[in-house]
């Protein structure tokens, strides 16, 4: 078979753009030069796919993904996926902030997505919704596998060897709409449903990329304690998020170059 023009999609969640530093042989495009493409309006997203190879293996960096809150339908937020997987990539590794709900998580730490709840998908706001294209996948998907067994485990292993597992942690990822952060009352009510993280991305992506056929491996990182407790003074804010993001961003290029040539090693071991 013919190579593909790419191999390895990353989309970086707030303040994460970062991760595309260490790919060599760097192409920018500006996501307001690409014709129908969307704008990210949040900071902390730079707004540029950036093409390049890490190790031999070609990648595409999306610099801040879109959100339900900016104003897109939930085609447009996914749209980039269905064009990487026309490009020919076969794995996408999706980074977010998110806040941590398990009282066992900190500040700083880097969550592997084992699972996730989807409760704009519960309400009826679903990327498939509408004609299924038959071109990327099948009606009724199954997403019980959404994240890729091996990858997880590739993940955690990588973790080890650069000495993180400390803060290298896995659980199941609650996406919301947003743009406001949680109440307490929600916040409870998402710990007792088992969600360990939660935030406002990452969900619809994964749903489309799995319906296309690629492998997706999700990381999150807990850049602030969701508030469980009346009584608790303290208040989250996007300025917390981006400042943590800036704190692990070099572990989590580290983590991310390092996964993409084993990732493609694995690949190209079980092909």
């Amino acid at each position: 078979s013919k190579p593909s023009l790419l191999e390895v999609a990353v989309i970086c969640g707030s303040g994460l753009g970062l991760l595309a530093d260490r790919a060599a042989n760097k192409q920018t495009f500006r996501y307001q030069d690409i014709p129908n493409f969307p704008v990210s309006t949040v900071a902390g997203h730079e707004g540029c796919l950036v093409f390049g190879t890490i190790e031999d293996t070609s990648c595409v960096f999306m610099q801040g993904h879109f959100h339900l809150y900016e104003g897109y339908s939930l085609c447009q937020v996914t749209l980039p996926v269905r064009i990487f997987k026309l490009m020919g990539v076969e794995s996408v590794l999706v980074t977010n902030a998110s806040g941590g709900i398990c009282p066992d998580f900190k500040v700083g730490d880097i969550m592997v997505i084992k699972d996730h709840i989807n409760l704009p998908g519960f309400a009826g706001q679903h990327p498939l919704c509408g004609p299924n294209d038959e071109r990327f996948g099948i009606r009724f998907p199954c997403m019980s596998d959404a994240y890729s067994k091996d990858l997880r485990r590739l993940a955690l292993d990588v973790g080890s060897e650069l000495g993180c597992s400390d803060f290298i942690r896995e659980g199941v990822y609650c996406m919301v709409s947003g743009p406001n952060f949680e109440t307490i009352a929600e916040a409870r009510m998402l710990l007792i449903l088992g969600c360990d993280s939660v935030g406002m991305s990452t969900v619809p992506e994964v749903t489309v990329a799995k319906h296309c056929g690629l492998r997706v491996l999700g990381l999150s990182l807990i850049t602030n304690k969701v508030s469980l407790d009346y009584s608790r003074e303290e208040k989250v804010n996007h300025e917390e998020v981006l400042q943590i993001s800036k704190m692990r961003a070099e572990v989590l290029q580290k983590l991310v170059t390092k996964l993409i040539s084993r990732c493609q090693q694995q690949s190209i071991n079980t092909h």
